[in-house]
């Protein structure tokens, strides 16, 4: 059955709460962003061109079946998808790919937009083995990796990436980081660590507001070079 997909605007936020419900109900509060981070996300879609964000929602006979939201960042053409959600009281096979197809072909407008020819890649983050805590967990786990290892992702190996405090504790988290290239076979680690950087910048620091002074840090903990990550 087709995908109906609308999208939520800074200017029309119609479908923000049913789709933050979804969210809600499928991750632990351990790792929900407030919705004050999507709606500051919104209005910097509309303010950090050619950067932009994207929050889709997929219906199929007017029930939410699926939630993405995306970051395109233009200084690396690359997009960043933040969350990918399917509603698990759908019984309906491919949901996940076609919302994966989805914000590709979004991200591929945003870059031609910047003024490429082509979108460059595309990253996310996942959990890593060490975080599971129960063998449902790690069955799930194991999934999302096949899953997105079937749709053109690969892990990037022997790189440490943080992502940085996300809530008042200050812990950073030790995810794995996965890319997906597009115009070529694979991302240098001197690409890898541009992306990792526009990531801080747009999504952490404009989208979540984390200061500069705990960007900084999280950020020299990777290791990726001996410069701070703000210039000022």
């Amino acid at each position: 059955m087709e995908i109906i997909w609308k999208e939520v605007t800074h200017s029309n936020q119609e479908k923000l709460q049913e789709a933050l419900t979804l969210y809600e109900q499928s991750f632990p509060i351990e790792v929900r962003e407030p919705k004050s981070v999507f709606l500051q996300s919104l209005n910097n879609a509309e303010t950090h061109l050619p950067n932009q964000y994207h929050f889709l929602v997929g219906f199929q006979d007017e029930v939410l079946v699926s939630l993405v939201t995306a970051h395109y960042l233009a200084d690396v053409n690359t997009g960043f998808i933040v969350y990918l959600v399917t509603n698990p009281k759908v019984r309906s096979k491919g949901l996940g790919a076609q919302s994966l197809q989805r914000i590709e072909e979004v991200l591929q407008q945003d870059s031609i937009a910047a003024g490429y020819k082509s979108l460059d890649a595309i990253v996310l983050e996942t959990e890593t083995p060490e975080m599971v805590h129960s063998e449902k967990e790690k069955d799930d786990c194991v999934k999302r990796t096949n899953f997105f290892m079937r749709n053109g992702f690969y892990k990037v190996e022997d790189f440490l990436y943080l992502q940085p405090p996300i809530h008042d504790d200050g812990v950073d988290v030790p995810l794995h980081l996965f890319i997906k290239t597009l115009t070529k076979q694979e991302r240098s680690v001197s690409e890898v660590k541009r992306i990792v950087k526009a990531m801080y910048l747009e999504k952490y620091h404009h989208g979540n507001g984390i200061v500069k002074e705990v960007l900084n840090r999280s950020y020299n903990k990777m290791n990726l070079e001996k410069s701070n990550l703000f210039c000022n």
